[in-house]
Formats: structure tokens, sequence, C-alpha cells
């Protein structure tokens, strides 16, 4: 199962991105908790690709000529054992994984996605400009999954065909929470 669901770059994309996660996962059965933190990981990613242009583009005003409307798409589908989020944009740079301090008003972005998913990458768009940036939510808590299948790779995520993100230190689950009650109050 997939669903394709194309948004221009304006501000309102990210909510509609959220909404249709929703509906499509719910309509797919797929338990509540890992539904919202799949609108959380599509949150984040329609995020990126409102907010960050591409390299040539500079910043025009809603009512310059110069200003052209711009579109990205939202992939949903369904594997055997996640859903898998993709965000495809114009841009082609990759996004990074960085560290922000506690008083940052952003670029906690592409860290919420790499922590509160089973596996993320991006890779180059094919037949056409720019990238695409995915994450997967597992619908298999990763314990069940070991006991079944067995340890696929050493870090304990699934083998695929992105890049990988280094092992992080356990999470602080409550600090963890706090920035994001923080990040949703903003």
């Amino acid at each position: 199962m997939h669903s394709r669901l194309t948004l221009t770059e304006t501000p309102d994309a990210v909510g509609l991105a959220r909404l249709h996660t929703a509906e499509v996962l719910a309509r797919w059965s797929v338990p509540s908790d890992l539904a919202e933190t799949a609108q959380l990981l599509v949150s984040e990613l329609a995020t990126n690709a409102v907010r960050h242009p591409t390299e040539s583009d500079e910043w025009a005003s809603v009512f310059s000529s110069q200003n052209a409307v711009q579109s990205f798409e939202l992939l949903l589908e369904m594997l055997h054992d996640a859903v898998r989020l993709s965000v495809w944009d114009r841009d082609t740079r990759p996004p990074v994984l960085k560290e922000v301090g506690g008083e940052a008003t952003g670029g906690r972005g592409i860290f919420i996605v790499a922590m509160m998913s089973r596996d993320w990458g991006h890779y180059p768009a094919r037949n056409m400009p720019g990238k695409v940036v995915w994450a997967e939510v597992a619908l298999v808590p990763a314990s069940l999954l070991g006991e079944k299948k067995g340890t696929e790779c050493s870090s304990g995520r699934l083998p695929s065909a992105g890049p990988r993100v280094p092992m992080a230190a356990p999470v602080d689950l409550n600090v963890l929470g706090r920035v994001l009650v923080g990040l949703r109050g903003l």
C-alpha cells in the first residue's frame, strides 16, 4: 500500500502533510501511538522541504514576480514491518544531522528524525532535480523483530539503501519529551 501527496511549499503545507498522514495511517490500521510518531516525522521532513530553499534560490517577497510557487511530495508506504515516510524536494543538499545548544530555536529536525525512527536516510531524486529524505517507523518492536528474525545488522536496525546514522548514546526520554513539548509550543 502507498499514498502520494503533492503540496506547495507554503507554511500550511506542514499541517496538511500531518493531516494526510493521520488519515492514511488510520485507514491502514496503524496503532495510534505509531501514527503520532509518523506524524511528527512527517512534520519535520515537510518543514525542511518548506523552509530550506535550493542552493540557487534567493528569497523573494510573496508579491514579487520572481517568486515561483514550488512543490514537494510526500510518499507514505506500508512495508511488511514498518511505515516508510519519504519527502522529495528540489534541494540537492543532503540533510545535516547536527548538535544544537539548549537555547537554539531550530535545527533539531533531522536529530528528531534520527532518534524517533527505526532508520532514515536520503538519496538523489531519480529523473527529477533534488533529493528524497526518508524515515521508517517500525510496526514491530525491535526486541520482537530480533527474536523472530535474528539480528540483521550490528546496530540493531535493519539494513537499508541509505547512509547510516552513527549510533547515539542512550536517549533520556524525559529530556526528549521536554524537547518535543517545547517544539510543539513554537
